[in-house]
């Protein structure tokens, strides 16, 4: 008889094991999943752009950037047709800049909206128009997505149907690694239309 219970009683511990050791795998598989999920949703990025006639790099972005009023603004223009853009006269700004040429009256562009626009850029070192996509098509794009940083705070709260004026020092825009066609650590002054925004 007391065989019988302590061969019942080995039983019982053997399956309290079995048990035990069941919980520790399934609560070390999902403690495993969970750090593995964490580990993946921070180190996924977005695909870069790689068109040279985009205001796009493949840098971080930086910190939100602060804008002081454009000293001398250039003329608002007709908005959808492609403006008259002058780059300023004198030394560029070491602090970027920013002017409402017309205020539109459609919906506002925010991070993480789908937007599209056109736009002239040009620049203080040939204080001459380097890229315009009103040449070719508007421009398609997510904030912030690959676009440098001056673009993105720069066009945050710009409504559809307005124009706006950017003057971005090279921390702002593409710094010592532009794109083809724009000379490293150059001010850059766009002209940006925005046509249309998807939230």
């Amino acid at each position: 008889m007391e065989a019988m219970q302590r061969r019942a009683k080995r039983r019982q511990n053997t399956r309290r094991g079995i048990i035990v050791a069941i919980v520790a795998i399934v609560v070390l598989g999902t403690g495993a999943l969970l750090f593995a999920g964490k580990t993946t949703t921070t180190t996924t990025t977005t695909s870069p752009t790689t068109t040279t006639t985009s205001p796009t790099t493949t840098t971080t972005l930086a910190k939100p950037v602060s804008f002081s009023p454009v000293t001398a603004p250039n003329a608002p223009g007709v908005w959808g047709k492609s403006p008259v853009l002058v780059v300023p006269a004198g030394a560029p700004p070491t602090k970027p800049e920013l002017a409402n040429l017309i205020t539109g009256t459609g919906t506002a562009v925010a991070l993480g909206d789908k937007f599209t626009a056109q736009y002239v850029l040009a620049d203080y070192a040939s204080r001459k128009v380097l890229q315009s996509s009103w040449s070719s098509q508007p421009f398609t794009d997510t904030l912030p997505s690959n676009l440098i940083s001056g673009w993105v705070y720069g066009m945050v709260g710009m409504k559809v149907g307005g124009r706006r004026e950017l003057i971005l020092p090279p921390v702002d825009a593409y710094g010592a690694t532009p794109p083809s066609g724009i000379p490293k650590n150059d001010t850059l002054v766009f002209i940006i239309d925005l046509l249309k925004v998807s939230k």
